[in-house]
């Protein structure tokens, strides 16, 4: 290339390479957007791997280092950019990486020396550093990508442990580099990568493992001078708060509220400086530290709220209580919780969300209900507080008191619903969780009282997205009367904004219907009842109708398929050891119900994807399908 001139633009060896590569990087594009079968697909991606391994080869000796390696990082960012993981992390990162050593990094996670000394022989100030810092960074994010493709709830043991030596890599990269000012834009990037897996592997129960690397992104930030300003104070807010989350999925909330309490003092500490070296705050600024700050409160609230009104063993307990029924026909702020929410946080949109964030909790699944268990009674009532508090705002009644942090409402049947896109409102987002939180809670007069305006809203809506929650409302609603041949308790009702009281009906007269027949036991021999069908047919609809990403939640999914299979295989081995002549008796006996029930078991599997979440089920469905079609067939 040196022959021609310049390496750059107008030579003709850089803009012949250039050209074969924005053909192959073209045709990688346009595969991973085509629809091609899997062989096909494999033999495509095959040849264009092996068209980029033959440009690099081509090229090496006829372009200088500096400009060859820069190419291969650019490359490989366009490669991670249409997800070809595997062809960046071999043909790019691992091929600018192999000029150092034929050491494999992965061994090299907790010597500081040894990582120095293979990658950066001439130090940090060499102009190739940066260019191996990033391709160090990028390499471990390539390996977590193709272990997630490969096993997405990261169920291997092996790829739980990738996991966990890919984090440990970026923090080496970030801890050698965090003395370098100008290298903090690869500290930005780590401590991104860092939460980004380990909020992954906090969804699979790991919070106890990943704490340590969330406590050092958090750090990190800290340290770097440049990452100190107001722009990376929100980013910084999120770690705090992953890093409090952590502490309470571990049953360490003291810890979490501390560490929170500790991030509102860096904040304020920041708010103080900032004061100083500027005049006039502006909008943007105090919104920055407005919503730093709220982070942080949301995370002390989630324990002060309990702790606050637990008493001694030994305290005695006033038999007289305020009857949340009474409570409901006063003014806000109506209770303790209430008090305190309205002392925390200044608008109903921030209560809500401080109120869904105490209710979380990481241990509980929607479609696994079960009640508080505390032995303190005052806990229990907090938590009924919580959902008081949490219906009334978003029925609307609140905002009679409060005026604040709410546009855009609109009237629903009865009741007010602030609209999404409106930043300051309770979006349609949070009053779903709120909804799965009262299922999850067995708070059934809140969740009856709450569902059915929000579903409103969400049929209202032209935006495909809300279809995802709509569905879901409608799997809990149909799973409610078969999971609990329900126990109905009157409870509190909402009230209209006027002071007119209004009751959310407990059921239509359907409902009931199901309710009487799931209760009564009369259902007969053999035969699923109708309720069960329905929810066989519901979410098979769900599926077949929506696309991957538009399908109900993925644990909803696999619990309301998990409980079919189970009614299912009992209904089927109940006909099966009667003695009846199962197979050719199968319309005697009500099974062809059953067959129907375990086809869209298998469909829905097929459809969706949960076939991974529990291979053992999968299995059995389609051997009992298989089994069952056969002996019919042969009948």
């Amino acid at each position: 290339a040196a022959f021609y001139g310049a390496v750059e633009p107008g030579n003709p060896v850089v803009d012949s390479l250039e050209a074969e590569l924005r053909d192959v990087l073209g045709f990688l594009r346009r595969l991973r957007g085509a629809g091609d079968a899997e062989p096909q697909r494999h033999d495509l991606q095959r040849r264009g791997a092996n068209t980029l391994f033959n440009i690099w080869n081509k090229y090496k000796p006829r372009l200088p280092d500096w400009y060859y390696n820069d190419k291969l990082l650019k490359v490989g960012d366009s490669l991670v950019q249409i997800k070809e993981y595997k062809l960046a992390l071999r043909q790019c990162y691992g091929r600018y990486l192999q000029q150092f050593s034929s050491v494999n990094p992965d061994d090299i996670t907790d010597d500081v020396h040894k990582f120095k000394s293979t990658f950066f022989p001439n130090g940090f100030r060499d102009k190739n550093a940066a260019f191996t810092f990033h391709a160090l960074q990028e390499r471990n994010v390539c390996i977590y990508q193709m272990v997630c493709s490969n096993d997405r709830n990261l169920q291997n043991q092996e790829s739980l442990q990738t996991c966990f030596n890919v984090l440990s890599s970026l923090r080496l990269t970030m801890q050698v580099a965090l003395p370098q000012e100008n290298l903090c834009w690869l500290i930005y990037n780590g401590t991104i990568h860092i939460y980004t897996i380990c909020r992954h592997l906090m969804m699979i129960g790991q919070s106890a493992k990943v704490l340590e690397y969330l406590l050092w992104a958090s750090i990190c930030m800290e340290l770097s001078i440049p990452l100190l300003s107001v722009h990376y104070l929100t980013w910084r807010a999120t770690l705090y708060a992953a890093v409090s989350q952590c502490y309470f999925d571990c049953q360490a909330g003291i810890h979490g509220e501390v560490f929170a309490r500790r991030g509102l003092i860096k904040i304020d500490e920041l708010k103080q400086l900032e004061n100083i070296s500027s005049s006039q705050e502006n909008s943007e600024t105090r919104k920055i530290f407005r919503e730093a700050t709220f982070k942080m409160s949301v995370m002390i609230f989630k324990r002060a709220v309990y702790e606050s009104r637990r008493k001694p063993k030994n305290y005695f307990r006033p038999k007289l209580r305020v009857s949340l029924k009474e409570a409901q026909n006063l003014s806000w702020p109506r209770t303790t919780t209430e008090r305190l929410l309205t002392e925390m946080f200044d608008c109903t949109a921030a209560q809500f969300l401080a109120i869904l964030e105490a209710l979380s909790d990481s241990s509980r699944h929607v479609l696994r209900p079960a009640p508080t268990v505390p032995d303190e009674i005052e806990i229990r009532d907090v938590i009924s507080e919580l959902f008081f508090a949490g219906l009334e705002i978003l029925s609307g009644n609140s905002i009679k008191n409060q005026k604040k942090c709410w546009r855009g409402a609109q009237t629903s049947t009865k009741y007010f619903f602030v609209i999404i896109a409106e930043e300051k409102g309770v979006s349609g987002d949070a009053a779903v969780k709120f909804i799965k939180l009262a299922f999850s809670y067995e708070e059934w007069d809140v969740f009856d009282s709450a569902v059915e305006f929000v579903t409103n809203f969400l049929q209202a809506q032209d935006d495909p997205r809300w279809k995802k929650a709509e569905m879901e409302l409608k799997l809990l609603t149909l799973m409610q009367p078969l999971l609990f041949p329900r126990k109905f308790k009157c409870g509190f009702s909402v009230s209209e904004p006027t002071t007119r009281e209004a009751r959310v009906p407990r059921g239509s007269d359907k409902k009931q219907t199901v309710r009487s027949e799931c209760c009564s036991g009369s259902l007969k021999y053999g035969k699923p009842s109708h309720e069960l069908t329905v929810l066989a047919t519901t979410v098979f609809t769900c599926v077949s109708t929506s696309k991957q990403n538009m399908q109900p939640d993925k644990e909803i999914l696999f619990d309301v398929i998990t409980f079919l299979w189970q009614k299912c295989k009992t209904g089927l081995q109940q006909i099966q050891t009667s003695g009846s002549g199962y197979f050719r008796c199968i319309h005697k006996y009500k099974a062809c119900k059953w067959v129907y029930v375990l086809w869209i078991i298998n469909e829905v599997i097929q459809k969706s994807n949960i076939a991974d979440t529990d291979v053992v089920m999968v299995i059995e469905v389609t051997l009992n399908l298989t089994a069952i079609l056969e002996n019919t067939a042969d009948s």
